[in-house]
């Protein structure tokens, strides 16, 4: 037979759980982080990046403008961006840096393959000092590793700006339009410039 005190012990532990999990979840299960990437049209890196081992989800928005509610028709002054979501347990922002830059023309702050203009340039939102810091970092890593001088890459690093999220008919586009967003990415040039600009690296 149990001892009645013992299983007092047990409850009164299994109930102090029970309230950690509600009260505080993010005591218990990691909690996600986010970064914020430009880098062309917002279909083709969200496709890219929600794919790796880590990231919970990417959502494909506007920001680094002043324009409030900017929508797809008119966001002058934002760029095409994505807000990616990530378990920093599984992979640290210095890495998803990395899977980042292999995702882009870092040449181009015109745009991005074939879309023009300063929509789809290039630019890494840094939300603390800590990403600030990591971002520039992987900019001398990027330069060191296509043995250029760092004043050649064009990808801009500067202080988030509000995100706002893209029309619903954006989100998941290249799962929901797969014949349209395959045909897209392959007349624009994406893949074949990046093979010229990454080789093996990507």
């Amino acid at each position: 037979m149990i001892p009645m005190n013992k299983i007092f012990r047990t409850l009164i532990v299994f109930f102090m759980l029970l309230q950690l999990l509600i009260v505080s979840p993010v005591k218990v299960f990691a909690e996600s982080q986010e970064a914020i990437f430009a880098g062309g049209c917002f279909w083709c890196l969200e496709h890219d990046l929600e794919k790796i081992d880590g990231v919970l989800s990417v959502e494909s928005g506007y920001s680094g403008g002043d324009l409030i509610n900017p929508t797809y028709e008119n966001h002058s002054g934002h760029q095409e961006v994505v807000k990616v979501s990530y378990n920093p347990d599984i992979i640290s922002y210095k890495d998803l840096l990395k899977r980042y830059w292999f995702n882009i023309d870092p040449f181009d702050d015109e745009g991005q393959f074939c879309d023009r203009g300063d929509s789809y340039r290039p630019v890494i939102f840094t939300s603390n000092q800590e990403q600030e810091i990591d971002a520039k970092e992987s900019q001398e890593m990027i330069s060191v590793l296509l043995n250029i001088p760092l004043e050649q890459l064009k990808v801009d690093i500067v202080d988030s700006k509000p995100f706002w999220i893209a029309e619903k008919y954006h989100q998941d586009f290249a799962i929901k339009n797969p014949l349209k967003y395959n045909f897209y990415r392959t007349s624009c040039g994406r893949d074949s410039r990046l093979k010229r600009v990454w080789g093996d690296y990507n």
